[in-house]
């Protein structure tokens, strides 16, 4: 999966007066009274806990399978097609019955959209349609089997790495329809972590990531909806240069960090109210870094000394819950019971403790691609096959009432030879036959 300031302790106080008593008013606006389609109804919300796992498409990490974009067209369809019913019949026997489709890995699509070119996962070349619709398809064999499907978008991410060959690709989209935002608006596009990514200050960038989802919340049966951590997503070595965008939006701001804030919080109300308008029962999430602030910076953050997405991603996800703003949370806590820094079983409390005056479901990111990987910081990874490490995390997610499910990141590592002590476990403990 991602300081200090004067008026703290008034701040402070005044979120733990908010946290104490009841939740702050909601920001979602409500439904318009008069609709001239009345929205479909679907059965009540299932009450059985989310056993998630992620599906990554980007950098084809989960799927398609790496080899199948070489194929004929005939050929590629049906492999790919071929892989995903196998990897979803693998899950509905660990007992799986979530899966987090990333559907946006980038810049580019892996439906037929008329705002984002076709993804070049799918057939090496982006813009190049793959002779099917892969998000209908997962949705449909998914749902045969009982399963539900979130769509994951990463929202600002545009490439992978800004290399001269990636460069060209995209510059080769402006003949297409629809063709890269690259092109399209070069003006909105910056450089950070060594990836083409878009500028989060910019209103219309905002609005056009709202305009992706509305797309795939109206034309598709997805259960859900979920961000992942790439918010604000810098490295030491390449960090966002905004100065201009925060010169021309930010001066009612007394901080860069403030105005950046503000900016995911306007992306996360603007997307939560358009899939509330479009379908109430489409779930929204956001899968943060695990750690929102440490109690060392705020009094009201966690007992913990790891990245903090307020400070790092400039994301307020403690916020995003107490507003309304999401249906549910999951937060990545990729450590083990004994990682001091950031302990399993104090940020799972902490989150805990987060939803429980709130409306917003609590599902915890679990590392499953740490599993008995030799970690000098985290051996207990590889004790007995990682199994205690991972049984001792579901049974604190078990026993905590606020605790609604365990996702877990991510697919291929459940046919990797390090976890398969783990995945004998899980399909005793969640598995059908």
């Amino acid at each position: 999966m991602s300081l200090k300031k004067s008026g703290v302790l008034i701040a402070t106080a005044l979120l733990l007066a908010s946290c104490a008593s009841k939740a702050p008013k909601s920001l979602v606006t409500p439904l318009p009274p008069v609709a001239k389609h009345p929205l479909a109804t679907t059965p009540a919300k299932n009450t059985q806990p989310v056993r998630g796992i992620w599906l990554a498409t980007v950098s084809r990490l989960d799927w398609p399978p790496v080899n199948s974009v070489n194929m004929s067209a005939s050929l590629r369809i049906s492999q790919q097609q071929e892989a995903m019913r196998n990897k979803l019949d693998k899950l509905k026997s660990l007992g799986i019955n979530t899966v987090f489709f990333q559907v946006k890995p980038d810049g580019t699509a892996l439906w037929p959209s008329k705002i984002l070119p076709w993804s070049d996962m799918l057939t090496g070349t982006i813009g190049q349609d793959p002779g099917y619709d892969p998000l209908q398809f997962i949705l449909d064999e998914a749902h045969k089997r009982g399963m539900k499907v979130h769509a994951w978008f990463n929202p600002y991410r545009v490439s992978v790495n800004t290399k001269p060959s990636t460069t060209a690709e995209l510059n080769r989209t402006l003949s297409l329809h629809p063709a890269s935002i690259f092109v399209l608006h070069r003006d909105w596009i910056r450089t950070a972590g060594d990836r083409f990514v878009l500028d989060p200050g910019i209103p219309e960038v905002r609005d056009w990531i709202t305009s992706i989802v509305a797309e795939v919340v109206a034309r598709y049966p997805v259960d859900g909806v979920q961000f992942d951590d790439y918010f604000y997503s810098e490295t030491p070595g390449s960090a966002l240069n905004d100065s201009q965008t925060y010169r021309q939006y930010g001066q009612a701001f007394s901080s860069k960090a403030d105005w950046r804030r503000n900016n995911t919080q306007q992306l996360i109300e603007q997307v939560s109210r358009t899939i509330r308008q479009l379908n109430p029962n489409v779930e929204f999430g956001v899968s943060p870094a695990g750690v929102w602030r440490n109690r060392s910076f705020d009094a009201a953050g966690s007992d913990t000394r790891g990245a903090a997405a307020y400070d790092e991603s400039f994301a307020d996800t403690r916020r995003w819950v107490q507003q309304g703003l999401l249906d549910y949370i999951a937060p990545q806590i990729y450590w083990p019971f004994a990682r001091d820094a950031a302990r399993y079983d104090v940020l799972a409390k902490w989150w805990a403790d987060v939803v429980k005056p709130t409306k917003t479901r609590l599902y915890i990111g679990v590392a499953l691609y740490k599993v008995g990987e030799y970690s000098k910081n985290e051996p207990d990874w590889t004790v007995n096959g990682g199994v205690p490490e991972l049984k001792k995390q579901l049974d604190l997610n078990e026993s905590l009432p606020q605790i609604n499910g365990t996702i877990l990141f991510r697919e291929s590592y459940l046919e990797q030879p390090q976890t398969q002590q783990a995945v004998n476990y899980l399909k005793s403990r969640w598995g059908q036959d």
